[in-house]
């Protein structure tokens, strides 16, 4: 919860110029305390369906103690499901219509897999960018998560995303590069992001779009970055979402690839992830499995339950700690009215008051 600065004491002042957002007393007077509607477009494939809501789930939960949140899960009619994953959707996903009629506080838009290099080819193309229009209109702050952030860069600021030629796939050091910004002022200067993406988009062009870019590393590239105004749109490119064992999980799927011949070589390991006792457990499994492929016998048992135990977390602290930041800069400025961004007296244009 935010503080209010009451008086004229100089430490309100020094707090405001690092960037902690404090509250007039009129402007506290007019905040109702009430629960936050959160928003979760989750566009992800079937497979990762439950497992991207738990991740954010855990995420918004953990982010304030006192605060209360209702999440609202809901999808895109327009892509293909299995029976399954559809059934999941019918029983316990809102729709987007739904959500206009009761409105929200903030969205989450996921990432997605894709089938085509030029984005606005996907079928989630247009009904994407309904909800980011309706969204930039009716909603306080909205996070694009890694492939929409990408959609939504070119989709509002002309900025098309640019083939790495290799998976950028591991754990990265990044830096805040403005420790003034409320999303970032009181978080480690320092952590780790971890990332899974063939595309990037650049620091020109989060520039160009007029971004301003408060994280970033030497091999990740730009994590997170925000709109001018400094709060309307949050963009990730990594995932702070990922649980510890989300890239083993992802690092399996490609050794059952290459297993079943859908992939030539074999997976390298996601960078800074697996210590050396690690690297050392999958190069004697590499092993065996080739051996098991040339005799054509049964595919070994994959090593996951001894590598588990040492796989570490190095970045959930920190992406808690934004999404927390985020969620207390919404309930600060959203209006108690779920229908309208923002309370009375806000400048939609400025809405922290932050621009010199």
């Amino acid at each position: 919860m935010p503080l209010v600065a009451h008086n004229n004491l100089p430490a309100f002042q020094a707090l405001h110029e690092e960037g902690q957002l404090l509250l007039t007393p009129e402007r506290a007077k007019h905040q109702d305390i009430r629960a936050l509607h959160v928003g979760l477009l989750n566009m992800m494939p079937d497979a990762a369906l439950a497992s991207t809501e738990r991740q954010f789930f855990r995420l918004i939960g953990a982010s304030n103690p006192i605060a209360q949140f209702y999440v609202h899960p809901f999808a895109l009619p327009e892509q293909e499901r299995g029976a399954k994953a559809q059934k999941h959707i019918d029983d316990h996903y809102e729709t987007f219509e739904q959500i206009q009629e009761q409105g929200l506080d903030a969205l989450i838009i996921t990432g997605a897999n894709v089938t085509h290099d030029n984005l606005s080819q996907e079928v989630f193309w247009e009904p994407l960018i309904k909800v980011v229009h309706w969204a930039h209109e009716n909603v306080t702050s909205t996070l694009c998560s890694c492939l929409a952030t990408h959609a939504v860069l070119e989709a509002r600021h002309n900025q098309r995303r640019q083939h790495l030629g290799y998976k950028r796939w591991g754990v990265y050091p990044h830096w805040v590069k403005d420790k003034s910004h409320p999303l970032v002022s009181d978080i480690n200067t320092r952590f780790d992001v971890p990332h899974s993406r063939y595309n990037v988009m650049s620091r020109e062009q989060f520039e160009e779009a007029g971004m301003k870019i408060l994280v970033e590393g030497d091999d990740g590239g730009v994590h997170l970055a925000v709109s001018d105004d400094g709060i309307r749109s949050v963009y990730f490119q990594g995932h702070p979402e990922y649980d510890s064992i989300s890239l083993l999980k992802e690092y399996k799927r490609e050794v059952f690839r290459f297993y079943n011949r859908q992939r030539e070589d074999y997976p390298p390991f996601p960078d800074g992830y697996f210590d050396i006792t690690t690297q050392a457990v999958f190069d004697e499994y590499q092993a065996k499995l080739r051996c098991s492929m040339h005799a054509d016998e049964a595919m070994p048992l994959f090593p996951e339950h001894i590598v588990t135990p040492r796989l570490q977390n190095t970045w959930h602290d920190s992406g808690l700690a934004v999404i927390g930041n985020w969620m207390g800069l919404v309930y600060q400025l959203t209006s108690s009215d779920r229908k309208l961004p923002f309370m009375e007296g806000i400048d939609p244009q400025n809405p922290l008051g932050l621009s010199s």
